[in-house]
């Protein structure tokens, strides 16, 4: 599907309310806790997610007035700023996460529509035009808002932005075909006429994966296979497993 910059508007205001409520949920002692992201607590988890909507607001500065202003000064601080949010206080990395998705929002909004179209440089050297930043924003909040392991699913999200993830999932994954793996059809039992191809190495029959959209983007995103089921040559087999994404 076509996504445009007032559906990354939306689903990234949708999905920051999203990670507030879970956020709110959490006590210092919950806030220790794992996340489902390997090595990260809940609180590298929020740290994450407030630095990256300074970094985002950085790039908003960056189109508004025209000063090359990079997400962060560089990568190492990035994880720097992260190790430090894990050791603060679960109270103010809730503070620290809804004030900078505040301050991003403002800076959208006042981004006139020849700023929008400015070039701004990611952290991982692409260049787009600044109406790319709700959509980067979106990715994070939503995914995430599942990561931080509070009850919030796939499933609790919007079917539209599901769709616009999926594409832009497999066009990433498509660039590196899947080594020992066929391609792989996924697809949904819930949207008719819906699919994704991700290319395999093998030259041999496709995999089919079928199961709800949530979880067929769940499993795009490296979050397991959950509810899905897989065929070849019509018969059952295992389900190929994806390296995590974002």
């Amino acid at each position: 599907m076509g996504r445009t910059l007032d559906d990354a508007r939306r689903w990234a205001s949708f999905g920051t309310q999203v990670c507030r409520d879970a956020i709110l949920t959490l006590d210092e002692d919950t806030f220790a806790e794992p996340s489902l992201l390997p090595g990260w607590t809940r609180k590298h988890l929020v740290a994450h997610l407030a630095a990256n909507a300074e970094a985002v607001r950085n790039l908003a500065t960056w189109a508004s007035t025209g000063v090359p202003t990079p997400m962060y000064s560089s990568l190492e601080q990035r994880a720097a700023d992260i190790e430090a949010g894990s050791h603060a206080a679960g109270a103010d990395l809730a503070v620290w996460f809804a004030s900078t998705a505040t301050a991003l929002a403002k800076a959208w909004d006042g981004l006139s529509d020849g700023a929008w179209q400015a070039p701004v440089v990611t952290a991982q050297g692409r260049t787009v035009p600044a109406s790319e930043t709700p959509w980067m924003r979106t990715r994070e909040v939503m995914v995430h808002a599942v990561d931080l392991g509070t009850g919030v699913t796939f499933a609790d999200l919007p079917a539209d932005f599901l769709e616009a993830l999926c594409d832009d999932i497999v066009a990433k994954r498509a660039t590196a075909p899947i080594a020992g793996s066929p391609d792989i059809d996924i697809c949904p039992t819930d949207v008719e006429g819906l699919s994704w191809k991700l290319p395999g190495s093998e030259a041999t029959a496709p995999i089919t994966v079928t199961g709800p959209l949530a979880a067929c983007t769940a499993y795009l995103a490296g979050r397991g296979d959950s509810h899905l089921s897989a065929s070849r040559d019509d018969h059952t087999t295992p389900i190929p497993s994806l390296a995590a994404w974002l």
